[in-house]
């Protein structure tokens, strides 16, 4: 096996969706580590060094890191952890996540109220306040960017409104799409759960599901009345097996993907020690979402967010021009090497397209790979082709 030096990928399509990403070298080459028991002296500092960068990432002091086996969706378990049976939850609705996590808490038992934005629009704080005086919320939870939209919502100004109407009621930032891409302060903004997964702004393979609790919502957990209705994702079960591996000592209650937490730990190396920095690397991804957004302006291409002070900075979202569909697009982009994602909002699925992280992850801290360069240029040539094919 070649070493981390020396390892380079094979050539392949270049993958833009909305995550998974593409990943650094020395990444999947920490990915293809030798098997490791999961309980060994080797491998305990590793998942514990990635539970204080964890934290690191999301800038808190005390948040407790969950890293769990599992798809992103995994992350929902956070319903079955915080919320009661018939408990009431406010779910900020901007576009095809809002409506899962609601499924999801409604599954556990919540009783779920939405306050659901225009397409392409975000919730007022208005509205919020206007809620949260209505009723006492157990939770307000919200999508911190929906990649049906590309909709970025002020998590900032979100927790500021929960606190100053409603202190007792915990805030929950799914940031599946936007950790380390966007800029979250969960202690200085008192967001009490921040959800995300590993295969998009944290630039790893996908299959780690990443959770953070405020010891606020950890207490809240533990005064639950009855125990939490779902047996893996409990905290009960996994709190103390984070616990235990931060202090340098294994614990068990499931295998860790063991393999993932060594590629997680060379992403999160890379994101918290590297150059550039954590701060460095959100001005990229502004200036890389910038750079694709004013690109397609110059081809007549509209994007869902309304309003470009609530466009994300790690993906857009593009209506097609009139008369063109997704048929007409996609293909052409994957015959140049140029993977992008289809619609996924149900109110329009077949008038847009998503470019995902080619302004995300490596793609944006690494230049020299030319990949935004790339895919606006194919964006160009295939919307002008399809364009073309109407004519004849």
């Amino acid at each position: 096996m070649s070493s981390v030096a020396t390892f380079k990928q094979d050539p392949h399509r270049l993958l833009v969706i909305p995550g998974p990403i593409e990943v650094a070298d020395d990444v999947l080459y920490a990915n293809a580590h030798p098997s490791m028991s999961h309980v060994s002296a080797e491998f305990v500092p590793v998942l514990g060094d990635c539970i204080r960068m964890t934290r690191e990432v999301l800038l808190t002091a005390t948040g407790q890191p969950f890293l769990i086996a599992g798809s992103g969706t995994l992350v929902l378990q956070v319903a079955s952890n915080l919320v009661e049976p018939d408990e009431d939850v406010l779910v900020l609705n901007t576009g095809y996540f809002g409506d899962s996590f609601a499924e999801c808490l409604q599954t556990y038992g919540a009783k779920v109220d939405h306050i659901t934005a225009e397409v392409g629009g975000v919730v007022s704080q208005a509205d919020i306040e206007s809620a949260l005086k209505s009723k006492k919320y157990k939770i307000v939870t919200f999508t911190h960017v929906d990649t049906s939209t590309g909709v970025l919502s002020d998590a900032k100004s979100i927790a500021e409104t929960v606190k100053k109407v409603s202190p007792e009621t915990l805030t929950v930032l799914d940031g599946v799409c936007s950790v380390a891409s966007e800029e979250i302060r969960m202690d200085d903004w008192g967001i009490d759960v921040v959800l995300t997964a590993s295969q998009k702004g944290l630039g790893t393979p996908p299959g780690l599901s990443i959770l953070v609790a405020s010891q606020k919502a950890i207490k809240v957990y533990e005064s639950r009345k009855v125990p939490p209705n779902s047996y893996y994702a409990s905290w009960k079960k996994w709190l103390p097996v984070m616990q235990a591996y931060e202090k340098g000592s294994p614990a068990y209650f499931a295998t860790p993907p063991v393999n993932l937490i060594y590629a997680y730990h060379a992403s999160l190396t890379r994101i918290t020690k590297g150059s550039p920095n954590l701060t460095e690397r959100l001005k990229l991804h502004k200036l890389a979402s910038q750079k694709i957004k004013a690109a397609a302006k110059g081809l007549g291409l509209r994007q869902v967010p309304l309003d470009d002070n609530f466009a994300a900075n790690g993906m857009s979202a593009f209506y097609f021009p009139e008369g063109v569909t997704g048929p007409d697009v996609l293909p052409r982009l994957f015959k140049k090497d140029v993977i992008v994602a289809a619609g996924l909002h149900k109110a329009m699925k077949e008038k847009y397209f998503r470019v995902g992280f080619e302004h995300m992850g490596i793609s944006v801290v690494d230049e020299r790979r030319g990949d935004i360069d790339k895919v606006i240029a194919s964006i160009k040539e295939a919307i002008g082709e399809a364009i073309e094919s109407k004519k004849v």
